[in-house]
């Protein structure tokens, strides 16, 4: 008992259903005229697509349900689940962000967290300003916080950034800096949530390298949630399952990620339309998903470096002002990216949808090694702000790609994926 470090008995979060502001005067005076004159709202319903309710016509959603565990000293965790299983609720409360409705957590030592980006920061101070507010926090005096000062910045790597307000900051300088701040103030437990989402490659093998030496050199133990299946596996232990709020697995972690990418690959035989797991407004949908090769077969596997037409339904629930920006990204089975398209940085806006048709992304060439891939889709209206998510589905549909010689050297492809892809949205072929 003494080497526990985290304890969580009975653990649960209740969420009132509510409605997202605006963050507009304007449409929020909108928002309560139509809620007095009974009109449907505009505005995103918090859990409007959680199936954990209640019941079906109740206004309370269990975020968390009876969670129990304990976490050692030392001990590097990873916490894999779907968005919207409950994983980010946990860690806020492990963060004392939030408060559980029910059940205790028992918690021995510092922690510090990283959650999502934006948290933890002011964002009308400087960088600097803001390592001396966060080690403050954590109880450290001013002298402690000066020693480790250089470290962090060298870490951060952002340069003279540093001294410039940190709401000018691209969220990819944001998550090295806050990694920096949150791995080197001396905390007893590190609490991590996709801090590999955001940043380049080199950046994030120094992530997991600090990770590794806050943990076996420092003794530190580390809450690691990321939906990187391969850091999961090289980084930890053991591994927790979360789905609907509950613990479904609990162990070793090879056996927790195989687990979890088999209910991921049962997924797509449902229905796209009728898929639980997805987050947004529901203004719009993605409702099938097809694949089309250059002769205009219908297709589930294709070979490296041949044509490949990605075909999207779709459905709006009502008429979208705004430019619906797409994106279709294929990622290997440890949810490595191997390619993304994004309409709107590709130059393509898709403005006044009818509501409901067909939208389509041509690959003339799939530079992909031979792999098994799924695609994960998105949409939202004119930025990708969390507010603005319209449809969200990690693993819409597999898609087996066999090696080729696309580059036309006589020899199969055995290695990465090579070259710069190009692809052309459009609303018809």
């Amino acid at each position: 008992m003494n080497d526990v470090v985290i304890k969580l008995e009975d653990l649960s979060k209740l969420y009132r259903l509510g409605v997202i502001s605006t963050g507009l005067l304007t449409n929020d005076i909108h928002r309560i005229w139509n809620k007095i004159t009974g009109k449907e709202s505009d505005n995103q319903k918090i859990g409007e697509v959680n199936d954990r309710l209640v019941n079906n016509k109740s206004n309370y959603v269990w975020a968390l349900k009876d969670v129990n565990f304990e976490v050692k000293k030392g001990e590097i965790i990873g916490i894999i689940g779907r968005n919207g299983a409950g994983k980010s609720t946990m860690l806020k409360i492990l963060s004392r962000v939030t408060t559980p409705t029910t059940g205790r957590i028992l918690l021995k030592g510092k922690v510090s967290s990283l959650l999502e980006v934006g948290t933890g920061f002011h964002q009308e101070l400087t960088g600097r300003e803001n390592i001396y507010l966060n080690g403050s926090i954590l109880g450290m005096t001013k002298r402690e916080i000066t020693n480790k000062f250089d470290d962090i910045a060298e870490f951060s790597g952002i340069g003279n950034y540093i001294d410039t307000p940190v709401k000018r900051y691209s969220s990819g300088m944001y998550v090295r800096l806050a990694f920096a701040v949150a791995a080197h103030l001396d905390p007893d437990i590190l609490v991590l949530d996709e801090v590999l989402a955001v940043g380049d490659a080199n950046f994030q093998k120094k992530c997991l390298g600090k990770i590794h030496e806050v943990s076996d050199e420092e003794g530190k133990t580390v809450l690691f949630v990321s939906h990187n299946m391969s850091a999961i596996k090289n980084l930890c232990t053991r591994g927790i399952i979360i789905e609907q709020g509950k613990i479904l697995y609990d162990g070793d972690v090879d056996t927790a990620v195989s687990k979890y990418l088999a209910a991921n690959e049962k997924d797509t035989g449902e229905n796209l339309k009728s898929r639980k797991s997805r987050v947004g407004s529901g203004d719009f949908i993605f409702s099938d998903i097809k694949f089309k090769n250059s002769k205009g077969e219908y297709i589930n596997q294709i070979i490296s470096g041949e044509e490949l037409t990605v075909e999207l339904k779709y459905e709006c629930r009502k008429k979208l002002k705004g430019n619906v920006i797409i994106s279709i990204s294929f990622k290997d089975n440890f949810e490595n990216t191997a390619a993304i398209f994004v309409s709107d940085e590709m130059g393509i806006k898709f403005e006044n949808l009818d509501e409901c048709g067909n939208l389509y992304l041509k690959i003339p060439r799939l530079l992909l090694r031979g792999d098994s891939y799924f695609i994960g889709l998105f949409a939202s209206l004119d930025n990708t702000r969390t507010e603005s998510v319209l449809d969200k589905i990690e693993r819409a549909a597999d898609l087996q790609v066999l090696p080729g010689d696309f580059w036309n050297t006589g020899r199969l492809n055995r290695s990465g994926n090579f070259g710069i892809m190009e692809g052309v949205f459009s609303e018809r072929l």
